[in-house]
C-alpha cells in the first residue's frame, strides 16, 4: 500500500502506524467539531442567549488548564498510544451522556434549567479528557514517523485535523436537520467506537527516554522553564493565544445563523465549516509546495489577515459574504497552524513533548474556549456584531505590536 504514496508529499502517509493514527484521530476531531456545534445550539436554542454559549467554553477550560500541566508530566513518562487510547474512550463514554440528556426522553423528563446545568457538567468533563488527548497526539506523531520527515507529518497531521472539522459540523448540521439531534449522536458513538478499536493496531508507544525520578512540580518546572527560554517557541504560542482570544467568534455563530443570517442549524453547519475549508485548501497546497523561509513574517501577516476577515464578517449580513469571510480566516489561520505545529515539533527534544505540548494545549485551550466565554461577555457588554468586530481590530493591533516588539518571530526561519 505504501507505494500509493512514492512522492515526498505523502513520505509521511507511508508509513502504517501513521496512518492508522491519522484516521483514529480524523474520526475523534470530527465527533469533537459535532458536538461543539450541536451542543452549542442546543444550549442557545433553550435560553436564546449569547452568553450562555461562551459558558460553554469557560466550563471547558477551568479544568483542560489545571489538567494540562498535570497531563504533561504524566505523558512525558508513559505510552502515548495507551493514553490516547484511554483519552477517546473516555471521549465516548461523554458522547453517550450527551445522547441521552439532548434526547427526547431528557426533554420530557428535566426541566430545561436542569439539561442546561447537565450539558454544562459533561462539558467540564469533556475538558478533562481534552487535557490528556490533544498533548497526547502532539507526542505520539513524532515516534510514528523519522525525525526528517516531521515537517510533512505535521502538515498532513493538521491537514486531517482541518478536514474533520469541516466535515465535523455540516455532517452534525445536516444530520440533526434531517434525521434529529439523538440519531446524530448516535452516530457519533458509531465513529467513536471505531476510533478506538482501530488504535489497537499501533503498538504500544513507552517513553524512549526514561525520566529521572524527580518530584513532579521539578519536572514541570523544567518545562515550563524550557518554554520560557524558547523565544521561538513562546513567540508563536502568544501570538497565537492573543489573536484567537480577541478575534475568533466561532461561539457566537448559532446568534449570526439564528438572528442575523437566518438559516437555521443547517446554516450553523455550513458556517462552521468555512474556516476549516480555507484551512484544507491551504494546507494541502502547503503539503505540495511546502514553505521555504521566512515563516515568522508570512504567520504575522497572516494572523492580520485574520482579524481583518473577523471584521469583514461581523458587519456582513449577507449569507455568500458571511461564508466567505470565514473562509479566508480559516486560510490565513491553517498558514499560522502549520508554521506553529512545525516549530513545536522541530525545536521540542523528545524527552519533552508531553510537557510542552501540555503548555501548548493551554495556550489553544485558552485561545479556544476562553476566547469562546469572551466572545460571549463582550457580546453582553456592547452586543454581538460591535464584540466581533472589537475583536478583529484587537488582533491586528497584537500584530503590529509584535512586529515592533518582538523581532524573534519576525526573524523566524526553520
Amino acid at each position: 500500500m505504501s507505494r500509493m504514496f512514492n512522492h515526498k508529499s505523502f513520505a509521511a502517509l507511508q508509513h502504517p502506524e501513521f496512518r492508522i493514527y491519522v484516521l483514529a484521530r480524523f474520526l475523534f476531531i470530527m465527533v469533537l467539531t459535532m458536538q461543539a456545534t450541536l451542543i452549542s445550539w442546543e444550549v442557545f436554542a433553550i435560553t436564546k442567549d449569547p452568553f450562555s454559549i461562551g459558558l460553554i467554553g469557560l466550563v471547558e477550560f477551568m479544568p483542560a488548564v489545571v489538567m494540562a500541566i498535570y497531563s504533561g508530566y504524566i505523558i512525558d513518562k508513559s505510552d502515548k498510544k495507551k493514553l490516547l487510547h484511554y483519552s477517546i474512550a473516555g471521549n465516548l463514554v461523554l458522547t453517550i451522556l450527551f445522547t441521552y440528556i439532548t434526547s427526547e426522553h431528557a426533554l420530557m423528563s428535566f426541566s430545561k434549567p436542569s439539561i442546561l446545568v447537565s450539558i454544562y457538567i459533561i462539558a467540564f468533563l469533556t475538558g478533562i479528557a481534552r487535557a490528556f488527548s490533544g498533548p497526547t497526539s502532539f507526542a505520539l506523531v513524532s515516534m510514528l514517523v523519522p525525525k526528517e520527515e516531521l515537517p510533512n507529518a505535521t502538515s498532513w497531521h493538521s491537514s486531517s485535523w482541518q478536514i474533520a472539522a469541516v466535515t465535523g459540523p455540516a455532517i452534525g448540521g445536516l444530520l440533526y436537520g434531517e434525521k434529529g439531534i439523538t440519531f446524530a449522536f448516535v452516530t457519533m458513538i458509531v465513529m467513536l467506537s471505531t476510533s478506538v478499536l482501530v488504535l489497537f493496531f499501533i503498538k504500544p508507544k513507552p517513553p524512549v527516554v526514561v525520566l529521572n525520578r524527580e518530584p513532579m512540580l521539578k519536572s514541570i518546572q523544567e518545562g515550563i522553564k524550557f518554554v520560557w527560554q524558547s523565544k521561538d517557541i513562546l513567540g508563536v504560542l502568544s501570538l497565537d493565544l492573543f489573536a484567537v482570544f480577541f478575534g475568533g467568534a466561532t461561539a457566537l455563530l448559532p446568534y449570526f445563523s439564528d438572528q442575523i443570517l437566518n438559516t437555521g442549524a443547517e446554516g450553523l453547519g455550513i458556517l462552521r465549516s468555512a474556516p476549516g475549508i480555507g484551512a484544507i485548501m491551504v494546507m494541502l497546497v502547503i503539503n505540495f509546495l511546502p514553505m521555504r523561509k521566512n515563516q515568522g513574517k508570512i504567520m504575522l501577516y497572516c494572523v492580520a489577515g485574520f482579524g481583518l476577515s473577523m471584521i469583514v464578517f461581523g458587519l456582513s449580513t449577507l449569507f455568500w459574504l458571511s461564508f466567505s469571510a470565514l473562509l479566508l480566516s480559516g486560510v490565513l489561520d491553517g498558514i499560522s497552524v502549520i508554521v506553529r505545529s512545525t516549530v513545536l515539533q522541530l525545536k521540542t527534544p523528545e524527552a519533552m513533548k508531553g510537557r510542552v505540548s501540555s503548555l501548548n494545549s493551554i495556550f489553544i485551550i485558552s485561545s479556544n474556549e476562553l476566547g469562546a466565554f469572551e466572545s460571549g461577555f463582550a457580546s453582553r457588554l456592547m452586543g454581538v456584531i460591535p464584540a466581533v468586530v472589537f475583536g478583529g481590530m484587537m488582533t491586528i493591533g497584537i500584530v503590529a505590536l509584535n512586529w515592533i516588539k518582538n523581532p524573534t518571530i519576525k526573524k523566524l526561519n526553520y
